[in-house]
This record gives C-alpha cells, sequence and structure tokens, in this order.
C-alpha cells in the first residue's frame, strides 16, 4: 500500500460541498428560492439534498488517510483515540454554540444539528476504522443499512403500530420524542433531521467515504482507481434507485436507499474530480473549490455563525425594527432583479463569496485550520 498523496481532487470536492452548503443556507428571502436550493419537502431529492451525505462521505475518505498516516509514524492505537475524542468533541461543542447563539436559552437549545452529526459519524467511522478491516467494514455498512430499515419497518410506535414513515410519525421520531424531547429542531418540535436513530445510516454514508479512501490508498494507476469510483458510483445508484420501491429516498429519514444513492452520486463526483485533476491534471478550474476546501469546517462555521447574527440583530428601518439581513437585502439586491428568486439566490452567492474571500487570505498566508 503506498503512503499517503495529496488529492486535490478531493479538497476540491470539499470546497464544493461547502460552497453548497453555504449557498442552500444562505438565501436573500426563503420565499423566493429555486426549488432545487431547498431539500425534498419528504420522500426525493434536490441538488441540496446532495450536500450533506457528500460532505460524511468526504469525512469518511479524509479520515482513512489521515489515520494511515498515524498508524505508519507509529502512534499507538491508544493516542490515536484521544485524537478521535478530542477532534469529535470539538466539532460536537461548535454545533451547540451554533444552536445557542444568539439567544442562549440553554434549556430550550437544540442538541442535534449538522456539526454534531458530522462529529459522531467521524468518531464511528474512526473508531471502526481503527479495529477493523475494510472487508468487514462492508459487513458494518450493509448491517447499519438493512438495520435501520428493519427497525423502521418492524418496530411498532406507541399509538401508531410499525411501518409508519411520515414525518413525525415514525420511530425515528418516536425516539428522538423519548430522548430529544424540548431540544429538538425549531421547525417541528417533535422530531430532528439530525437525530438519533438516522445517524445510524449517516455512519454508514461515512464509512462507503472511508472504503473509497482505502481504494484510494492501493498500488493501482490513478486511471483505474477514477474508473473504480465511477463503476462503483453508477452500483450504488441503482441499487439506491431499486431500494426506493422498498424504502422511499428520504434525506430528514436519511433512509437506507438515500445512504446507498447519495455514496452513488458522491463517487461519481470524486471519481470525475480524480480523473480531471489528478488524473489529466486540469487543476486550474478547480482551484477555487480547493481554497474552500482546505479551510472547509471553519468556513461553513462562520457562515452560519454570522447569517445568525445578521437576523438576530436589528435598526431601524421603514418606522420600524428591520434585521440587518433584511436591510442588506432589500436596498441592494432586490432592485437589481425582478424575479425575486435571482434576488434571493443573487445574495447568497455575493455571501457565498465573502467566506470565499476569507478563506482565499487563510489560503494565501499558509493557514489551515484542521477543527
Amino acid at each position: 500500500m503506498k503512503s499517503p498523496e495529496r488529492l486535490v481532487s478531493l479538497d476540491a470536492f470539499r470546497g464544493f460541498t461547502v460552497a453548497g452548503m453555504i449557498l442552500v443556507n444562505s438565501p436573500g428571502n426563503w420565499k423566493a428560492v429555486y426549488p432545487q436550493l431547498l431539500h425534498a419537502q419528504w420522500n426525493g431529492w434536490t441538488f441540496t439534498d446532495w450536500i450533506f451525505p457528500f460532505f460524511l462521505f468526504i469525512v469518511g475518505v479524509s479520515t482513512t488517510y489521515s489515520m494511515a498516516h498515524r498508524v505508519e509514524r507509529g502512534d499507538s492505537k491508544a493516542m490515536l483515540l484521544r485524537q478521535i475524542v478530542r477532534r469529535a468533541s470539538i466539532i460536537f461543542l461548535l454545533g451547540l454554540i451554533l444552536n445557542i447563539v444568539p439567544h442562549f436559552a440553554f434549556a430550550t437549545m437544540r442538541i442535534p444539528g449538522v456539526l454534531q452529526r458530522i462529529a459522531l459519524c467521524y468518531a464511528g467511522a474512526a473508531v471502526i476504522m481503527l479495529y477493523v478491516r475494510p472487508r468487514a467494514q462492508a459487513v458494518w455498512i450493509a448491517a447499519l443499512l438493512i438495520g435501520y430499515m428493519v427497525a423502521m419497518y418492524c418496530i411498532p410506535v406507541p399509538g401508531l403500530g410499525a411501518g409508519h414513515m411520515e414525518p413525525g410519525k415514525n420511530l425515528a421520531a418516536y425516539v428522538d420524542s423519548l430522548i430529544l424531547s424540548g431540544h429538538m429542531w425549531s421547525q417541528t418540535k417533535t422530531w430532528d433531521p439530525e437525530g438519533i436513530l438516522s445517524t445510524f445510516p449517516a455512519l454508514a454514508t461515512t464509512l462507503c467515504g472511508s472504503l473509497t479512501g482505502y481504494m484510494l490508498r492501493l498500488s493501482l494507476s490513478r486511471s483505474e482507481k477514477a474508473a473504480w469510483m465511477l463503476f462503483s458510483g453508477f452500483v450504488c445508484l441503482v441499487v439506491g434507485g431499486v431500494w426506493d420501491w422498498f424504502m422511499p429516498i428520504n434525506k430528514s429519514l436519511w433512509t437506507s436507499s438515500y445512504a446507498v444513492f447519495m455514496a452513488g452520486w458522491a463517487l461519481c463526483m470524486l471519481g470525475s474530480c480524480y480523473w480531471l485533476i489528478d488524473v489529466q491534471g486540469w487543476q486550474r478550474w478547480a482551484k477555487f473549490f480547493v481554497v474552500y476546501g482546505m479551510n472547509a469546517l471553519v468556513s461553513y462555521f462562520l457562515s452560519v455563525l454570522v447569517m445568525k447574527l445578521l437576523v438576530f440583530y436589528t435598526i431601524p428601518y421603514g418606522g420600524k425594527e428591520v434585521a440587518l439581513k433584511n436591510i442588506l437585502y432589500m436596498t441592494v439586491f432586490e432592485p437589481l432583479f425582478s424575479d425575486a428568486r435571482n434576488a434571493s439566490l443573487a445574495f447568497a452567492i455575493a455571501y457565498n463569496m465573502v467566506f470565499w474571500c476569507i478563506a482565499y487570505i487563510l489560503y494565501k498566508r499558509g493557514i489551515f485550520i484542521k477543527i
């Protein structure tokens, strides 16, 4: 097996994913958004539903590389476990900070979240990688996905019975209501899209990335690696599409079909980036995304934090108190576009570019914040 190589394609893919996360999280007007920039209402998928599984998949790939590097330099398993716990704890804590700012209502703060799920999936996948060989990791993936499907369809929910998959009326929502009552997503209050039970198939998505990272470290030619990713991605897309007939593709529940289907897209996207950048050597076009990818988590964290503050703080405008974000949107972007959706999208793109500029400054100074 080869020593780790720096994959520019992975940095670019990570940067594309972070840019997508910021784009879909930051419209100027939530009532005027193109459908592909919103999550599917329930079953099905949109461009927005690509973003989170892509990031978890990338976490898996990156963790395989970083773990292999540390093992090869002689780090003990005890050292690696401490590093895993430390990093996961920091990411989880940052997620809690985003949930509690700016109101600091500890009694009702949301406990789950995007960064919290990343932390848990990173920790789970890293520990499994540390103790389990790649073939056994594939067994873990199958067990997590099949076990989740069996649980969702076969374990009865009090007052509902078994097999229900409606919003707020399913086993995952019931588990959330038992354990996270009063600490869930404000838009539902009765279930959480980053809840407890659905984190298990999300862990399977991360492990799919870990197996991809293992394959990328094998002594194969780069063309062979690109071909394997594209072929594996196609297979996962077919399997996920067929699985959709039995368990619908659903991001909020992170259904087993969704996990496999999105792993397929992630493999195809990374395989394409790898072929273009690392095989063909066409790197110039990817520089924009590489800049983001080198400081991914900090860019996401800052974008969410600043948006929360822009929404929270108000100033007098037109005889009433108006959020800073709304004033910026109404005075700068609305007058430029006749279609409100274009104005809303332009705001999101401009907001994205602010944080790209911050990431670029860090990049040029050689500052890479590894949370």
